[in-house]
């Protein structure tokens, strides 16, 4: 958007100053300080500048230098969970864990006391499209902490004693994650949405992949999925591009540049459901979604605002029935729920956009007849005042999450993957000023109305409406 109206304003300039030709030497100076104004105003706009460079691999470094005395450099990879298959589900998480447990010239401990004596942090994480290494660590040992990335991408060890010992922490792993009922929902609700595909399957993959999977598996996943073209060196804080993009070119620029896997596997959504009941549990936890789409979607800002326009709600917050958010208001005055967290998960080419609850049982089903009234009202009658109010909520909160180096940093990386650029906040900012209340009840009739909704149910659900009852409420009498 930036850039349409400087480019505008470059064509107004050209005519005023064909029909000023003749005026006098006052006029043109400050025509000309106009036009010098509003070029330093766009480059304030792009400060600091995101800088992007392509190696003849593939391989893309994008840097933004803050001048910082910290910084963080990391690798992301268009390799996650979604890459697998139903033999190896759980190699891409596997692997990560392996990262870290000793390479051809450093021993684990070796690379816990370098990373240590540095003063640095080392981290990683698996989504399902992505795989993420990064450290944490002082400007001036940039170098070292991308050798270190370098090494554990290309020169792990992979032994078969760190392997056994990993397996068990995994599966340790996997029996905390299924006490945390907010994650056991989501991945219910992936299972549903996305019967039988890629993204229906868990990250930590089944519990006898994770008993099975070998130093075949794991090297076979790296050779085919670690390629230049699918891998982003970022950083953020005190780095200089040149500096980065030599230390690149260094270490990664043998990384093969053919890429020779199967193409994104594609993913269907299915309006379904999954229900576990469970009456000894304390409280029902229940998520329903719709399909959204994926990220560089023209709608995805307006579904982004229309999530901000739902909000976010637990018994401890202040506030009550003056809280902004109309669920809110109501959820606190008919004390329907104890908590409530609307959520948009976007993926190259699909998404689940809709609303996760923690209910009473005798609550449940006046709790899914009000968020499904709120989805209506979202279509048909939501007010210039409520998207004025969620648009700079949601600017704020886009600010406020990149507070850091590290955050800017998975900011990088994340879009590259994404739309290999990265948007500059004025741009996002501009795009989300054009969204009005009539452009959030077109998107959200487009995704709501007559939708086959998918649904995820943990616990004492006994009142919880049936699917058809549910289903029912997805569409309503259009004026």
């Amino acid at each position: 958007m930036a850039a349409s109206l400087f480019r505008l304003s470059s064509v107004i300039g050209r005519t005023v100053n064909r029909g000023l030709a003749r005026k006098s030497q006052v006029q043109n100076f400050a025509i000309n300080r106009h036009r010098s104004a509003q070029a330093a105003t766009q480059t304030v706009l792009n400060v600091p500048e995101t800088k992007v460079t392509t190696l003849e691999n593939g391989l893309r470094v994008a840097s933004e230098d803050s001048g910082l005395s910290t910084c963080t450099v990391g690798l992301w990879i268009d390799a996650g969970s979604r890459y697998e298959n139903q033999m190896n589900n759980g190699t891409a998480h596997f692997l990560e864990h392996m990262a870290f447990k000793g390479t051809k010239k450093r021993s684990q401990l070796d690379l816990e006391l370098e990373i240590e004596n540095m003063g640095a942090h080392l981290n990683a994480y698996t989504s399902r499209e992505q795989t993420v290494y990064y450290a944490k660590a002082f400007s001036k040992d940039l170098p070292r902490a991308v050798e270190i990335l370098a090494d554990i991408i290309q020169n792990s060890t992979l032994g078969e004693a760190e392997i056994e010992r990993e397996r068990g922490v995994i599966l340790r792993e996997m029996q905390e994650v299924e006490t945390n009922l907010q994650e056991v929902v989501f991945d219910y609700l992936h299972a549903t949405a996305y019967h039988n595909t890629a993204l229906g399957r868990t990250i930590l993959g089944p519990t006898e992949n994770i008993k099975s999977i070998n130093r075949n598996d794991l090297v076979e996943y790296i050779t085919t999925h670690y390629k230049g073209p699918r891998i982003v060196l970022a950083a953020a804080g005190g780095v200089l591009h040149d500096e980065l993009l030599h230390l690149a070119k260094y270490h990664f620029g043998n990384l093969p540049s053919m890429y020779e896997g199967e193409n994104l596997p594609p993913c269907t959504f299915t309006g379904s459901e999954i229900r576990v009941q469970d009456d000894k549990m304390p409280l029902a936890h229940i998520a329903i979604s719709v399909e959204a789409v994926g990220w560089s979607h023209p709608d995805t800002i307006p579904l982004m605002v229309a999530n901000t326009l739902i909000g976010n709600w637990d018994r401890s917050f202040g506030g009550g029935v003056n809280l902004s958010s109309k669920l809110a208001q109501v959820t606190c005055h008919g004390n329907l729920c104890h908590s409530f967290q609307s959520f948009n998960t976007c993926y190259t080419d699909t998404g689940l956009w809709g609303l996760y609850m923690v209910c009473e049982p005798n609550t449940v089903a006046d709790m899914m007849h009000f968020v499904q009234n709120e989805w209506i009202r979202l279509c048909t009658s939501v007010t210039e005042n409520e998207v004025a109010r969620a648009k700079n909520l949601l600017k704020t909160n886009m600010l406020l999450q990149l507070d850091g180096s590290t955050p800017i940093c998975e900011d990088i990386g994340r879009q590259m993957l994404c739309y290999n650029r990265r948007i500059p906040l004025p741009e996002l900012e501009a795009r989300i000023d054009l969204i009005d209340a009539q452009t959030i009840r077109d998107v959200c009739t487009k995704y709501i109305y007559d939708k086959s909704p998918a649904i995820a149910a943990v616990g004492p659900i006994g009142l919880l409406p049936d699917y058809d009852r549910i289903r029912s409420g997805m569409y309503w009498l259009r004026q």
